[in-house]
């Protein structure tokens, strides 16, 4: 292959100096057609081809090399065919005589061929884009794998993140609502991948069926929707690329925080901060490109949504209702009873008509039975039996003087004892623990040893008053004899004295 100097003489001699081509080849000592060629490029062109090479042993298998690699678009990334594997296959299943590195650099170049090329795309205010990402995070003192709801502006590339102990129904709603009171409006439209929590069906042209909760949501707040294509996770990129920016720079390190709350406010913190960055390629920092999507922002309404996923089911006859593999107590008096539960991040409400009947923190293990020892302290009033086995109590912490009370009571008063500790339980339904706590530490000092006696106390204490107690009603008190002294019994005195 001759360089770019003989081209320069060559062109000099024919364009400037008037040599023909026969004079120049001559002149030079090469072909007449490499002459041509030179005066037709100013520099070498390098190797073409004229015709695709021909390759006997592969082209007759390119076709079920080509039906592979298209069925693999459809598999999972970690189990598509790998070269070597389609070499193996084309060698025992066809019959294929050739070498391994044809059909590697086959592959390599058909995959160039059919890589997606993208567009740039002018993202104008007011809309966003949403997806959930994961992390590790301590909460607590345990290391746990943890959710973060993500909201980009791609106008701006403002941000919001909040982490959650799942991606579920509540939390979706939740993120949006915190999002929309952290930017102080709502997107214009909004772009979410095909999640199950947003998109019931897909029909065949492209319609989207959504869920009943997220048609909700969308009708409180009034933004549209949009849906990317299935399994194209370019289409929403800047919140795909938010997620992997918050994972980088605010997970790392693994962040530990004694609650979630005490985590998400940190992580407002950081989308805050980093609102004063100028990213590459713009001359004004988030913050400001931020006021021309908030001034395009739909106002929010003057109420929020109620962030919560609703089931209607039936409490049983333990009196639990069950919510997503975990069971929660109800008060005895609603078993058997239809009730509404509403699943909240970090709470579980149950209603019955139009009385909340029971608060519970939420559960996001499996298979647990979450009580309130209240609810069921009616029941063990009548079924005494059942006092010491009760799985609602077991665990319950309360105050030693409870338990010093409950001997007491026992000691001196059998079955009957149990029942009025029972009673003074159930005082915890009408008034707090301190008030409680405190009655039964003054019944204890004073010997008053029942029920009636704490409740009479509870009530001095709430109504400020000083307790107004006939410590003679109390048979249980211990009752001292003392005898009438004899005038006889002073005569061993006078006689010591003698």
């Amino acid at each position: 292959m001759y360089g770019v100097e003989l081209y320069r003489k060559v062109r000099l001699a024919c364009h400037r100096d008037g040599m023909n081509v026969s004079e120049a080849a001559r002149h030079f000592g090469i072909n007449r057609r490499t002459v041509e060629k030179m005066l037709r490029h100013s520099v070498p062109p390098g190797y073409r081809r004229s015709k695709p090479p021909c390759r006997p042993k592969l082209d007759p298998f390119t076709g079920i090399i080509d039906t592979i690699l298209e069925q693999d678009k459809s598999r999972h990334r970690k189990q598509r065919h790998t070269a070597k594997r389609i070499f193996e296959r084309l060698r025992d299943e066809h019959g294929f005589e050739g070498g391994i590195t044809i059909v590697s650099d086959y592959i390599r170049a058909r995959k160039r061929q059919t890589r997606e090329v993208f567009v740039p795309l002018e993202h104008t205010p007011g809309h966003a884009q949403v997806d959930f990402g994961e992390a590790l995070a301590v909460i607590g003192g345990v290391e746990r794998k943890v959710h973060f709801f993500a909201m980009d502006l791609p106008h701006s590339d403002a941000c919001f993140v909040k982490a959650y102990p799942a991606e579920t129904t509540e939390a979706f709603c939740d993120g949006h609502v915190s999002a929309f009171a952290f930017f102080g409006g709502v997107p214009l439209s909004i772009l979410y991948d095909n999640t199950r929590i947003a998109v019931a069906k897909i029909l065949g042209d492209g319609t989207r069926h959504r869920t009943q909760i997220f048609g909700e949501l969308q009708s409180h707040y009034l933004f549209k929707d949009r849906f990317g294509r299935p399994g194209k996770g370019n289409d929403k990129g800047k919140v795909e690329g938010l997620i992997g920016f918050a994972r980088r720079n605010f997970m790392v390190p693994v962040p530990r925080f004694d609650s979630f709350d005490g985590l998400n406010a940190w992580l407002e913190e950081k989308c805050l901060k980093r609102q004063g960055d100028q990213l590459r390629r713009h001359s004004e920092t988030i913050e400001e490109r931020l006021g021309r999507d908030l001034d395009a922002l739909i106002d929010l309404p003057p109420v929020c949504y109620d962030a919560c996923e609703k089931l209607g089911t039936q409490s049983n006859s333990l009196s639990l209702v069950r919510y997503r593999l975990n069971d929660y107590s109800v008060p005895v008096a609603y078993a058997h009873r239809d009730v509404l539960v509403r699943g909240y991040v970090h709470e579980v409400v149950i209603s019955c008509g139009a009385e909340t009947i029971a608060r519970h923190e939420r559960s996001y293990d499996r298979g647990e039975m979450i009580f309130d020892p209240l609810h069921y302290l009616a029941l063990l009033e009548k079924k005494i039996a059942a006092l010491d086995q009760a799985a609602p109590l077991s665990g319950w912490a309360l105050p030693e003087a409870f338990n010093r009370l409950r001997r007491l009571l026992e000691r001196r008063m059998g079955k009957q004892g149990k029942r009025e500790y029972i009673q003074v339980l159930r005082l915890l339904e009408s008034f707090g623990l301190d008030e409680v706590h405190a009655a039964v530490k003054q019944a204890l000092e004073l010997g008053a040893i029942a029920y009636d006696a704490v409740k009479h106390l509870v009530l001095c204490r709430i109504e400020r008053r000083p307790p107004r107690l006939d410590l003679d009603v109390y048979p249980y008190l211990p009752k001292t004899d003392v005898g009438t002294t004899s005038a006889k019994a002073y005569m061993s005195l006078l006689g010591a004295t003698a």
